[in-house]
């Protein structure tokens, strides 16, 4: 596999990105590790879970590898780029579902060839946590939308029904998920943005700075953030980068996920409250996503209205078109 080079981002904003296709009965789906590796036990769960949405799920050659040097790596970057890549361009397979995060994805995002993945056109893919740059990789380097959702051996995913539940109905019936957030979602910052969703892990956001295919631009868009297990003097840390950048200038509004692991949620919210309430755009607090108990799929690259009232209602995020044509 030769890595291409990829054209660098635009000026512009986020733009509307191309739709996948939903998934039907008997899809092959192939399962990919491009992190950490995956337990075992985990992962077949996982891919009796998809059985029984009778979907034919094929698991990558190195998925279930552990890197001979480095154990917290799903075997060698470029085996992990090159399962990637020959799922994506493998025109019997309809979806691309990552095992786990962890991390290196960022250490394997570059090995990939994106004009042929640009030239196989857009595929369901799904994944959270470190799989963030692949997320922006995937918007930047081949015009596509992708899913912010739960993971094949997550335990979110194996545990919880609700969150399977969004996940199957987003990939087989979309236009019914296209307003989302739990009853915990809340107005941090009262309004009413419409943008382009993108985002993700807003400490994978934060590392991808200064990258030579990085987003140079978020203007007009609707940042998706979460993380898990830092500490709110680290995400103090991670967004006053991102406001130093000048990554979030322009930007629509904040959609706030998950923050598990992150401390009394009283201090991460005083940290979110000061940090994103200085750019005076509308900020929602709990939607539900990323590392929580109960996890939404959050449709990446598409045109949505972001709803943060003032008066105590549900805080939601409705997505223009169903994330799957």
């Amino acid at each position: 596999m030769t890595p291409s080079a990829s054209p660098p981002p635009t000026g512009a904003g986020p733009v509307p990105l191309a739709r996948a296709a939903r998934l039907r009965p008997g899809a092959r789906v192939a399962v990919v590790a491009p992190s950490g590796p995956v337990p075992a036990e985990r992962l077949d769960a996982g891919l009796d879970v998809l059985r029984g949405w009778d979907l034919d799920p094929v698991v990558a050659p190195h998925a279930r590898d552990v890197h001979p040097d480095l154990g917290y790596l799903a075997g060698r970057d470029e085996h992990r780029a090159q399962d990637l890549q020959d799922a994506w361009c493998d025109p019997s397979v309809d979806a691309v579902l990552c095992a786990r995060g962890g991390y290196g994805a960022h250490r394997m995002v570059d090995l990939l060839d994106w004009t042929a993945i640009r030239a196989a056109g857009p595929k369901v893919f799904v994944g959270y946590s470190d799989t963030t740059v692949l997320h922006e990789a995937f918007a930047l380097r081949a015009g596509f939308s992708t899913l912010l959702g739960p993971m094949v051996a997550a335990e979110t995913f194996l545990k919880d029904p609700a969150t399977q539940e969004a996940l199957r109905a987003t990939l087989f019936a979309p236009e019914t998920v296209r307003t989302l957030g739990l009853e915990t979602a809340a107005s941090l910052v009262p309004g009413r943005a419409r943008g382009v969703t993108y985002g993700g892990c807003v400490s994978l956001l934060a590392a991808d700075l200064g990258t030579p295919a990085a987003r140079t631009s978020a203007r007009g868009g609707l940042l998706v953030v979460e993380d898990v297990t830092e500490d709110p003097y680290r995400i103090d840390g991670i967004l006053t980068r991102l406001l130093r950048s000048g990554a979030l200038e322009g930007i629509a509004g904040v959609v706030c996920g998950s923050w598990e692991g992150c401390g009394p949620y009283d201090r991460v919210r005083a940290v979110l409250a000061d940090r994103l309430g200085t750019l005076g755009v509308p900020v929602v607090e709990e939607l539900g996503f990323g590392h929580g108990p109960s996890t939404l799929t959050i449709p990446l690259g598409l045109p949505a209205v972001l709803d943060a009232p003032s008066d105590g209602r549900r805080a939601t995020l409705t997505v223009d078109v169903p994330a799957l044509i």
